[in-house]
């Protein structure tokens, strides 16, 4: 900021509401007769985690919560604090209780701590020492502990939409225009807020750079906003649920055979910064898992175009992996080898260490032959389409499972077709010999 005062506080701190009613978002939790705001609005506050992306209000509806039901505020944070910390916050709280005063202890960033730093709370959380809030923008399920979750209550905290930005951002407006001038259109304001992508902590960071690049009139030209706007790029969390989530999103789409829905996934995850090598790889994993033998090319295609990322890099190695997507998208569709092999797995899992029939074991040597090994073994390029009808491959007990079952898409249409031929030989093989020898 152009300003000389040694008092500086982000934009974002200068404007945490002090009031339910200045709270900006988040109404599936805070409208009116949702239990959240009734809680509040009662001053019955229990613990609670909030989870959601970044930027979204954790920390001001933990501090605001607190301010509502006239309890201290107290604040550690995983990624800062460790026992030490926790250990003098919770004699705070125990001194104030004594007071009779409730204490808000705000744990930011709540699945940074381990376990046993978790399980540091639950006492004092159950003789109501402290209201626990914690924040957190990683799947609770994943990152706490069960006993932890089961003495708060969750609740989902959502991107910010577009005109709620707006709102912070004419709000962040009219407080810098207290100190300095600073002139933004509808038209850059809205270009400000698609740039946030749903962080109002963001979207106040960019208009207090938009401050700094504008001149002593506070205008701001079109070339320095576009300095700012190049520089923000959409959130996509590498770790989290988001990344997670739309890789999910890339599989099902190319899974429900739309391709405008899977070149939209890629494109949000290429333009979010994830690795196009990690998409190669799970654009593979698509091929066999749900193309597999109904079109054997999207194997082929796909290994191709992992190959084109290695070598050529982005942006240019970006078109092959579209195409591969793409393709798989319009694809027949098949998962009869996924599940045969599952299945098969899961037998021997169960069966254990069956032995090889001797007719299909190999015999290298005159002891293995004059055991049997090899005895009786047809080779199957001397029948007719060679195949030998009636033979078994399978160890004894076995001999009537079949894994895989191809379905009537793409290739697997005339895979289908052939062992439903050779299944006829087998059944007149089966009654021929039933017929040569009556008592078979």
């Amino acid at each position: 900021m152009k300003s000389s005062d040694n008092s500086y506080q982000p934009l974002a701190a200068k404007l945490r509401p002090r009031a339910l009613a200045d709270y900006i978002g988040q109404s599936q939790i805070l409208a009116r007769g949702k239990p959240l705001r009734e809680a509040l609005e009662t001053g019955q506050l229990h613990s609670m985690i909030l989870w959601g992306p970044p930027g979204v209000g954790k920390t001001s509806l933990a501090r605001l919560m607190a301010s509502t039901c006239d309890a201290r505020f107290l604040s550690v944070s995983a990624v800062l604090s460790g026992v030490k910390e926790i250990r003098a916050a919770i004699e705070e709280a125990q001194f104030y209780r004594q007071q009779g005063q409730r204490t808000v202890l705000f744990v930011d960033e709540v699945h940074r701590f381990n376990k046993s730093q978790q399980d540091a709370f639950l006492p004092y959380v159950e003789d109501g020492t402290l209201i626990f809030i914690g924040a957190t923008t990683e799947n609770p399920s994943f990152e706490l502990n069960k006993a932890l979750l089961s003495r708060a209550r969750v609740y989902v905290l959502k991107s910010l939409q577009h005109d709620e930005l707006l709102t912070l951002l004419k709000q962040g407006l009219s407080s810098l225009n207290e100190q300095q001038p600073l002139s933004l259109n509808d038209t850059m304001l809205n270009a400000l807020a698609h740039a946030a992508d749903g962080d109002g902590r963001r979207a106040l960071n960019l208009l207090e750079l938009a401050a700094d690049l504008a001149d002593d009139n506070g205008e701001l030209n079109e070339s320095a906003l576009n300095d700012i706007l190049q520089g923000s790029v959409r959130r996509f969390d590498k770790q989290g649920d988001d990344f997670y989530d739309q890789i999910s999103a890339l599989h099902k789409s190319v899974r429900g055979s739309d391709p405008d829905a899977a070149l939209y996934w890629l494109a949000r995850m290429i333009d979010g910064g994830c690795d196009p090598l990690y998409i190669a790889r799970r654009v593979l994993r698509m091929a066999s898992e749900d193309i597999g033998l109904a079109d054997p090319r999207a194997h082929t295609l796909a290994l191709e175009a992992w190959q084109t990322v290695e070598r050529l890099g982005q942006p240019e190695g970006e078109l092959a992996l579209a195409q591969a997507v793409a393709f798989m998208a319009v694809a027949a569709k098949s998962n009869a080898v996924y599940n045969a092999w599952k299945a098969a797995k899961k037998t021997v899992q169960e069966t254990g260490s069956l032995p090889v029939p001797k007719h299909l074991r190999n015999a290298p040597t005159t002891l293995m032959k004059q055991q049997g090994h090899g005895l009786d073994y047809h080779y199957a390029h001397d029948y007719p389409e060679a195949y030998v009808a009636g033979e078994r491959y399978l160890p004894e007990g076995l001999a009537t499972m079949q894994f895989y079952q191809p379905t009537d898409r793409g290739l697997e249409q005339r895979i289908a077709q052939k062992l439903a031929r050779l299944n006829e030989l087998n059944r007149l093989s089966t009654w021929q010999r039933s017929a040569d020898d009556p008592e078979e």
